[in-house]
């Protein structure tokens, strides 16, 4: 998605993170946004729809290493002193426009990035191997200086040594967590046209699937390009997931888990199941529900549930009572007399 949208949008403002966050803060950063701006949490609010997709976008790039270096790169070149504008009569030409004016790539705001070897379509050169041409590195497609001339694709200036493959492609799709964890069918338009393809269950989120043959067509002969989705999973608002385990968080009352109880926990497929909470369940404590996490082709995981222990905020005169029995019962028990022993340690 090298395209004018990286010149002008500054992906780090509008997850509200520094330049410099490490991957685990743009996560979590990005989960909270989209936990807030969900539209199922928004109906009918346009605006909080259109934040919406600003954060996805947003975080498609920054969490993909080799999409963010490049980001960060175009950025660090326009903020020095290039500057961009949309074409037009009078005006300078766009991001795209100079790319293609220089590499005879088509104009336009480009939602699909090219990579691999150089073939036909009017696709974009990687921005890699872009850089590589125009500050000197060895990136193939730069100037190599040798003998060669241009490249490894290319014996001198003349005709490449054969049918050339045609450029690989990256496109983007965000998937909601119910979706990645299933499997769905999902439809894209790609640089030959609408192309459908089946999400295996069990997708993660920041995963790369490549669809054989869906780039742009090679010189005759020649094989064609791949399709390359980079999936985002948007955060469900009761589950979550460690990697083939499906997470909840279990409220129990303090007598539940002083006593012991059987209770309801809900699944992602929308039935519920019961577990046994023991007596004497601290809050915390993970109660594991076999097979019914996720389920893909070669392994099925756990459902996990951890336990926490809701403190009653009214109590009826009878209950508090009770507590304040068990208090007195309780009064030689000092629970933080471990913990202060080992502090000293």
């Amino acid at each position: 998605m090298a395209s004018q949208d990286w010149v002008e949008k500054d992906f780090y403002k509008i997850l509200g993170v520094a330049k410099d966050a490490d991957d685990a803060t743009i996560k979590k950063t990005y989960r909270k946004l989209a936990r807030k701006l969900h539209p199922d949490q928004n109906a009918n609010d346009t605006k909080a729809e259109e934040r919406f997709k600003e954060i996805g976008e947003a975080y498609a790039v920054l969490s993909d290493p080799e999409q963010r270096q490049q980001y960060d790169q175009i950025r660090a070149m326009t903020h020095g002193g290039a500057r961009f504008t949309a074409g037009g009569p009078g005006g300078a030409g766009g991001f795209e426009d100079m790319f293609s004016g220089m590499f005879g790539g088509q104009g336009g705001n480009v939602r699909f990035t090219t990579s691999g070897g150089g073939g036909r379509g009017g696709g974009q050169p990687d921005l890699e191997d872009l850089l590589g041409g125009l500050f000197g590195g060895g990136g193939a497609g730069g100037y190599a200086g040798g003998q060669g001339g241009f490249g490894g694709n290319f014996g001198g200036y003349g005709a490449p040594r054969g049918p050339r493959r045609g450029q690989d492609v990256e496109a983007r799709v965000t998937l909601s967590f119910r979706q990645a964890v299933s499997g769905d069918t999902v439809s894209l338009d790609g640089p030959t046209g609408q192309v459908t393809t089946r999400i295996p269950a069990g997708v993660k989120d920041g995963q790369k699937i490549r669809l054989r043959g869906k780039g742009y067509a090679g010189d005759p002969g020649g094989e064609s390009g791949d399709l390359i989705l980079h999936v985002t999973v948007t955060p469900h608002p009761v589950f979550g997931r460690e990697g083939d385990n499906l997470t909840i968080d279990l409220p129990v009352t303090f007598a539940e888990a002083a006593l012991g109880a059987t209770v309801s926990v809900p699944t992602l497929t929308g039935d519920s199941v019961r577990v046994r909470v023991a007596p004497g369940t601290p809050s915390g404590r993970v109660l594991r529900v076999k097979g019914r996490g996720v389920k893909t082709s070669k392994h099925t995981g756990d459902l996990l549930a951890k336990v926490l222990v809701v403190v009653p905020q009214r109590l009826s005169d009878a209950a508090r009572a009770a507590l304040e029995q068990l208090q007195a019962d309780e009064a030689d028990v000092d629970p933080r007399a471990e913990l202060a022993a080992k502090a000293t340690q």
